[in-house]
């Protein structure tokens, strides 16, 4: 192990929120992606997991290893638009909102498809 390092695994970070986030809220920070763990106001710390799978809204159909979206709103969609990449869906879903296990990609964004 280097002497300099802080963390062996990197699954989670305490950093400044950008905006006003509630427990259980995907975020997009900088480069993290993530799900927040604790309501957090603007400008305050917050606790961001980059890893795991969690069972969060998405609007629209979904495939399995989709890449999933998140909107200006703070909410995961299927749609490319001008969102930014937030993770991948581990299940398929059908059209609609509704809740699908979604992966976040932490810190690793891959780039976005090809339009």
């Amino acid at each position: 192990m280097a002497k300099n390092q802080l963390y062996p695994e990197n699954k989670h970070i305490a950093i400044v929120a950008d905006k006003d986030y509630a427990s259980g809220q995907p975020a997009a920070i900088g480069a993290y992606r993530g799900v927040v763990l604790a309501d957090a106001a603007e400008g305050d710390e917050v606790t961001v997991w980059l890893n795991g799978s969690y069972s969060i809204d998405v609007a629209g159909a979904l495939t399995v290893g989709q890449v999933v979206y998140l909107d200006n709103s703070g909410k995961l969609t299927a749609t490319v638009g001008t969102n930014v990449v937030w993770g991948v869906a581990n299940v398929a879903k059908a059209t609609g909102t509704s809740p699908a296990e979604v992966a976040p990609f932490g810190m690793i964004q891959p780039a976005p498809p090809a339009a």
